[in-house]
């Protein structure tokens, strides 16, 4: 049984798993990595992604890449479809 102490900690706790809300939280598209920048690329063939510069740790991610789900606001991501055409670029 949970005392009243226990649970206030508990309600505590999950309280700063809560991402902020309001004028100050920054959409992650428009985050650290970079991608509002670079959504004039999507619609483009992915070959125009050899010839540019990239951050380090830039990720390509086709149909069938197997990527990790850990969120990291400042990785910048660009998706393409089976075609390799870029379909979204986002910060994940």
């Amino acid at each position: 049984m949970m005392g009243r102490g226990s649970g206030l900690g508990l309600a505590l706790l999950l309280a700063g798993c809560v991402a902020p809300e309001g004028p100050d939280r920054v959409p992650p598209e428009r985050g650290a990595c970079g991608a509002g920048e670079l959504q004039g690329l999507v619609g483009q063939s992915g070959d125009v992604l050899a010839r540019m510069t990239l951050p380090e740790g830039t990720r390509i991610i086709g149909p069938v890449t197997a990527v990790t789900m850990d969120y990291r606001p400042d990785r910048l991501n660009i998706d393409l479809d089976a075609a390799g055409r870029i379909t979204r670029v986002h910060c994940t």
